[in-house]
């Protein structure tokens, strides 16, 4: 018998719960670590079209990238993260979350991003956070070139970006909100940058230093990480069913 208890511990090794950054909310936020796991279904986000799907594949844990909630002062169906908590533990389903401390991690989000995208990590973006990855793919590519490779791998509705006019060889990368880092970037010698959420200001910044930027979407830049958690969790625990969520990627583009 496999626990939730048991893979929440895989995880903490993988991706160790000091790595979150101060606001973060992470570990087994429902459920009970006791609790006997047949079945697991990872998902980027925990909706309740994926609680539905994991109901109706029989999984009693989920495993999620972002946190189910951030600070509950009640569990009722008065809120959509209470109501989605109650639904849960309605249907006796664990919920285990793993954010900014699988941003950080080896092998999380960003070294499955630089990796989706061709290039040899190198070096951390942030030191201070840990999160975010410097790298270099393997021969220059143009620009041009770059970008649709960049929408066809991360299976993106479309591209924001700026171009700099510079052939792309060192790469930064940043899963997620990562526009704050563009100056990090730019001192690291890269010549593109590759995250998302990045505000208008953020793209003047890119222009004025010089920096190819691509805003590839939040989810595109993150759901790289859940093949990566089904890996970990079936290479584990081999007994066990362990399946990405076919719903959630539907739901969140917008094409």
């Amino acid at each position: 018998m496999t626990t939730v208890g048991e893979i929440a511990a895989l995880l903490g090794e993988k991706a160790p719960v000091e790595k979150k950054m101060d606001f973060d909310n992470v570990g087994l936020l429902v459920g009970s670590a006791g609790h006997a796991v047949s079945r697991v279904l990872v998902a980027l986000d925990i909706t309740d079209e994926v609680i539905d799907e994991a109901v109706s594949v029989g999984a009693e844990l989920i495993v999620s990238h972002h946190p189910l909630f951030f600070s509950l002062a009640s569990v009722t169906d008065e809120t959509p993260e209470g109501a989605r908590a109650y639904k849960l533990v309605r249907n006796d389903i664990a919920a285990i979350c793993m954010h900014t401390n699988l941003d950080a991690a080896q092998g999380g989000v960003n070294d499955a991003l630089m990796q989706a995208l061709g290039g040899k990590v190198l070096d951390t973006l942030d030191p201070a956070t840990g999160i975010g990855r410097i790298g270099e793919i393997a021969a220059p590519m143009a620009f041009s070139d770059f970008l649709p490779f960049v929408k066809k791998t991360l299976s993106a509705c479309g591209l924001r970006y700026h171009d700099a006019g510079r052939p792309v060889k060192r790469l930064a990368v940043c899963g997620g909100s990562g526009g704050g880092d563009i100056p990090l970037a730019a001192a690291a010698g890269c010549d593109t940058y590759v995250t998302a959420d990045v505000k208008y200001h953020q793209f003047q910044q890119a222009k004025d230093l010089g920096l190819n930027l691509i805003d590839a979407d939040h989810f595109c830049t993150e759901n790289v990480v859940t093949p990566v958690l089904r890996d970990w969790i079936a290479a584990a625990f081999p007994q066990l069913d362990v399946g990405v969520s076919r719903r959630l990627g539907q739901l969140v583009r917008f094409c």
